[in-house]
């Protein structure tokens, strides 16, 4: 389903939006197994109104698969450190394949002990994060997560990007309905967001960043060669402090100042790092867990004005799955005509 715009944009539907997004990569030196992984990714970011990790990452991903920066090919290996405790090496290649056969032990060692840890090192970007933690709340498990990225955040009191936007996901299973998502980055928005700005010609809020000098900016390209801005001053610091010591330090990822960027495919591969922390509530609360949840999100939403995070999320993906998804033709046709490429993707 395509269909044009008033605005010089398209509609694709989300099969169209996998579709493309597999078609590229695997014209770019991706695997069959990996392009799948990643397209179903993008097309989920989308599905829920998240431009900036959906079709927009499709050229840069495929100009580092086609160059080597990423590895497409990566096979990721998954070892046990501990009982509960797993690493999985993802190979120079993207995260989500890591991710998805880290998953695959760490649920049943989650259910086996109580709680268990998956640490990924030497990775790519991991895409939207929330949505690596909803897969294991879908499997009645709470998840904590967080992942480093390439330099963007000056530490509190200093002016040069240090920290990576740092994101963190957090969710927990409902009984009767979705699970409770959330996901947010160390910085007042999410990189990808200047990004989008930048591509679309639009300034950015007085808020989000400071350009190379230090000074606020609304210029999306001055706030990209610059520094993000922390959320909530020194304690998104703080946040991103501790999400740089959890997802690098400890998973012996590079440290985001050493990581070349997500965006272009200049420098090696960024080898950065994500952990998660997967918790089996029936461990401390038997049948209750269920309950408790629904009598604190119950005593939340009875305030007006109140909404539970991801249910803006939760709509977009009702909306796209009826009405398709958006997006600027002339991207539309620059991942059509790389999808045409054939750059040795065997």
């Amino acid at each position: 389903m395509t269909s044009s715009t008033e605005n010089d944009s398209v509609r694709i539907s989300l099969a169209d939006v996998e579709a493309l997004s597999f078609a590229a990569l695997r014209a770019n030196r991706t695997s069959e197994a990996n392009a799948r992984c990643m397209a179903r990714s993008i097309a989920a970011a989308e599905a829920e109104g998240l431009a900036s990790h959906g079709l927009l990452r499709v050229p840069p991903y495929c100009e580092q698969t086609a160059s080597g920066k990423i590895d497409g090919h990566a096979l990721p290996g998954v070892v046990r450190a501990r009982p509960a405790a797993w690493v999985a090496d993802a190979r120079t290649g993207f995260a989500h394949p890591a991710i998805e056969l880290g998953f695959e032990a760490l649920v049943p060692a989650a259910r086996e002990h109580g709680v268990a840890v998956l640490a990924i090192t030497n990775s790519y970007n991991c895409g939207v994060v929330g949505q690596h933690v909803e897969r294991l709340a879908q499997e009645g498990l709470v998840a904590l997560a967080c992942a480093n990225t390439p330099s963007a955040i000056a530490p509190w009191g200093g002016s040069k990007a240090l920290f990576g936007t740092n994101p963190i996901g957090f969710a927990a299973p409902r009984a009767a309905a979705p699970p409770l998502v959330i996901d947010q980055s160390s910085s007042v928005v999410a990189r990808g967001e200047v990004m989008l700005h930048s591509l679309q010609g639009k300034e950015i809020p007085l808020g989000w960043a400071l350009d190379r000098a230090g000074a606020a900016t609304t210029d999306p390209r001055a706030a990209l060669a610059g520094s993000m801005l922390p959320a909530g001053g020194y304690k998104g610091a703080g946040i991103a402090l501790i999400v740089e010591v959890l997802a690098a330090v400890l998973t012996g990822a590079n440290l985001s100042f050493n990581a070349s960027s997500f965006a272009d495919d200049k420098g090696g591969p960024p080898r950065t790092g994500q952990l998660f922390i997967a918790i089996d509530p029936v461990a401390f609360l038997g049948d209750q867990f269920a309950a408790r949840m629904e009598l604190l999100l119950n005593a939340m939403c009875a305030q007006p004005g109140v909404r539970l995070p991801g249910e803006r999320r939760a709509a977009a993906r009702k909306e796209a799955a009826r009405q398709g998804v958006a997006l600027k033709r002339s991207l539309h046709e620059s991942i059509q005509r790389i999808a045409r490429t054939d750059q040795a993707s065997a």
